[in-house]
């Protein structure tokens, strides 16, 4: 019987994955992930639009000299002019202030949402995927409860039995209602890495618990996080526009995309003024795309299988 004089020749190989090159083998997992984001073109693109978003925003007191929250009864609906390229609203505010001043709210909240339902769902999944035992299925049975009831009224309700708005109470109110496809994520991650021989023996050396959950449970996990980090920033910007839109957001006057669009909804603005409402709309649509993109792209980085031929 002939033998095979390369014993490694007899390993599967799976055709679709391509092999470390020897480059990568030197390189940190990080600086693998961010090179193979760098080749993702529609995620490279989604980043330069959302950082030209975020520095118009950011410049808004350097672009406008106007208030977005002064009103002038002079100037009401005026339509678009040098002096206000975007027109005025039914108060006879500047529109073009408050589409800049109000991409900075919109962010605002969507990125303090992201970060509270982040923490929220880290802590919970983390715990539960951990313990596990009965620990584990509290925390997953109210994540199915809250799961299972409709999202926006869940949401509205709980808006209208506090009967007043704020940035604050509204970003609390999301993350209480955002958190457990988060934490069931981390969970499933926990679970897998539960029983591997690193967190065994971290185990039988005497390392704590919070030792081990923050030395190698979220380290391993991190690539999961950011992605759903990412895209959940998507959802909460709609979500904030979507409840401005229907006036249980951000109360006026202060403006968000949102509530730029809720006051343009009328037949007669949305016919004669598009300036009122498209630039808002716009700027919803590429935020939420140019995330989805970073999102998906971040998504095939941190994948060890996403190197295809």
């Amino acid at each position: 019987m002939q033998l095979n004089p390369n014993p490694e020749d007899q390993l599967e190989v799976n055709p679709e994955i391509q092999p470390l090159t020897s480059s990568e083998k030197s390189k940190s997992p990080f600086q693998i992930a961010s090179k193979r984001f760098l080749k993702n073109k529609l995620a490279v693109a989604g980043l330069v639009v959302l950082g030209l978003i975020v520095i118009l925003v950011l410049l808004a007191p350097i672009i406008t000299n106007h208030s977005p929250t002064r009103a002038d009864l002079l100037l009401v609906e005026r339509p678009a002019s040098a002096d206000h390229p975007l027109g005025t609203d039914s108060s006879g505010r500047d529109n073009w202030a408050r589409f800049l001043y109000g991409g900075r709210i919109s962010l605002i909240v969507g990125f303090s949402a992201m970060l509270s339902t982040v923490i929220i769902g880290v802590i919970l999944g983390s715990i539960a995927g951990y313990y596990g035992g009965r620990i584990d299925s509290l925390i997953m049975r109210i994540a199915d409860i809250i799961l299972t009831l409709p999202f926006f009224v869940l949401l509205l309700t709980i808006v209208a039995v506090l009967q007043k708005t704020n940035i604050t109470i509204m970003v609390t109110v999301i993350a209480l209602t955002t958190w457990p496809n988060l934490a069931r994520v981390i969970r499933g991650s926990y679970l897998s890495l539960r029983e591997q021989e690193f967190i065994v023996g971290a185990k039988a050396i005497g390392a704590s618990d919070i030792r081990i959950i923050f030395k190698h449970f979220i380290p391993n996990a991190i690539g999961p996080i950011i992605v759903n980090a990412t895209l959940l920033m998507a959802t909460m910007i709609i979500i904030e526009s979507a409840l401005s839109f229907i006036g249980f957001g951000v109360p006026q006057p202060t403006p968000t995309w949102g509530n730029m669009l809720s006051e343009a909804q009328s037949i007669r603005i949305l016919r004669n003024s598009p300036e009122a409402w498209l630039p808002p709309g716009l700027a919803i649509f590429l935020t939420v795309l140019s995330i989805n993109f970073i999102g998906d792209g971040l998504r095939d980085a941190f994948d060890p299988k996403s190197n295809r031929r």
